[in-house]
Formats: C-alpha cells, sequence, structure tokens
C-alpha cells in the first residue's frame, strides 16, 4: 500500500462525488431526516426516543454509507474505470484505502451534523460525553464503508447492490438488541447476534446514554466495531475484481 496513490485515489473519488449533489445530499442529510422523523413519531414519549435515539444515531449512518459505497465502487467496475486503474501502478489495497479514506471524510461530517442534530435540536438526553457519541457514530459510519465495498465485489449491478442490504443490514438491525434485549432471545439467535458488530456498536450507545465515564465495556465495543471495520476492508481488498463480466 503506497500512501500517496492512496492519497490520491481518495482526492479522485472526492472530486467525482463533487459533481454528484444528490449522494451527497443522501449521505450528510437522510440521517438527520430520520432522526428528525423518528423524534416526532415519539413526540408524546419524549423518553422513548431518548432510549432508542442514541442506537439509530448509529444505525441510520451505517446504512447510507452502505449503500452509497457500494453502488458507487460497483459503478466505477462496471464503467471500466477501476479496470484502467488497475492496470496502472495502483494495487487493490491503494484503491480500497483510497474509497475509505475519501467516504470516512464524509463519514466524519455525517456523523457531526446527525450528533449535533440529535443533541442539541431535538433534545436527545444522555449522561456520557457527546464526544464519545460522535465516535461510535463515526465508527458505525466507517464500518457501513468498509462493508459496502466489501459487498459490491460480488455484485455485477447496482440493483443486485441494493438487494445485499436485506443480507447483510437487516439481520444484525433484528439480532442487535435495538428490538428487544440480546440475553432474551433464543439462544441460538443470541449467539448469532454476539458475532455481529452492529451488537456492539448499539452496545456502545447505551453506554453512552446510561454512563457518564467511559466504561471497560464502551472501550471493548468500540474496539470491536473499529476492528471489524478494518477486517472488512481488507478482506474487500482482497476480494475486489477489476470488471464486472
Amino acid at each position: 500500500m503506497n500512501a500517496s496513490r492512496t492519497l490520491a485515489t481518495a482526492a479522485r473519488v472526492l472530486r467525482q462525488l463533487r459533481h454528484d449533489p444528490r449522494s451527497i445530499a443522501l449521505m450528510l442529510l437522510v440521517p438527520v431526516l430520520m432522526l428528525v422523523l423518528l423524534r416526532y413519531v415519539f413526540d408524546g414519549s419524549p423518553q422513548t426516543f431518548d432510549s432508542i435515539g442514541a442506537s439509530l444515531l448509529g444505525i441510520f449512518p451505517l446504512i447510507t454509507m452502505f449503500l452509497i459505497t457500494s453502488i458507487a465502487t460497483l459503478r466505477e467496475r462496471t464503467s471500466g474505470t477501476l479496470e484502467r486503474l488497475l492496470a496502472m501502478p495502483l494495487g487493490k489495497a491503494d484503491l480500497i484505502g483510497g474509497y475509505a479514506l475519501a467516504f470516512g471524510a464524509l463519514a466524519v461530517i455525517q456523523s457531526a451534523l446527525a450528533t449535533g442534530t440529535a443533541l442539541w435540536v431535538l433534545g436527545l438526553d444522555v449522561v456520557g460525553s457527546p464526544w464519545l457519541l460522535l465516535l461510535v457514530a463515526l465508527l458505525d459510519a466507517i464500518l457501513g464503508t468498509a462493508l459496502g465495498l466489501f459487498v459490491s465485489a460480488f455484485a455485477s449491478s447496482e440493483f443486485q447492490a441494493v438487494q445485499f442490504m436485506p443480507a447483510v443490514i437487516f439481520p444484525q438491525l433484528l439480532l442487535c438488541g435495538l428490538f428487544a434485549p440480546r440475553d432474551t432471545m433464543q439462544p441460538v439467535l443470541e449467539a448469532v447476534s454476539n458475532v455481529l458488530p452492529m451488537s456492539y456498536a448499539v452496545d456502545g450507545m447505551t453506554q453512552v446514554l446510561t454512563h457518564s465515564e467511559v466504561t471497560g465495556t464502551f472501550v471493548r465495543d468500540a474496539v470491536i466495531v473499529a476492528g471489524c471495520a478494518l477486517l472488512v476492508l481488507c478482506l474487500g481488498a482482497a476480494t475486489l475484481r477489476r470488471r464486472t463480466p
């Protein structure tokens, strides 16, 4: 992996995104709008919003980044851009790293907007530091980016990329502990939830929601989410194809 080539790839991706305002709006504004909608769905029960709002603050960016990244990477391959790039002295790790940096930069902005809106506009009540909330939201967005880069290698069209969402995201959403505590699930499902990264993202948000100090559980959750993102990025580099048949 060459640092200059990785940074050049990231700069190219950001230049391309600058000319795609709809994708930028989707990445930056949709999580914010979903949180606003959720707040007023529970307008008569603000404590309900407080109990699940922090968890969804991490889930919404993950889903958005997954969709945008998987489709954008697939578009590069189907258009032949990826094949031309890899014919140059550009390794797969450089390409994946550049995409991760570019979308990671957008993830910082996205997470800051969503966290700021939830805390200071919608009145989300958390006991812990807002910076910890932002950290978990950012890690979740980066995880969504990594998952999107990974699954794009197995799709042959944008429609197929979207079809991966029920297979990759929905099971995690159902088993992450958002709808029911994980320790009350059927034992097999609980065991499955224990290996899914979104479970630890929700646990991390819950720690910030209920504890004023950084806990060991929070550190564990943050490290697991970050480690999963790094692992999936490595898998994405290993499985990246030059072109789609």
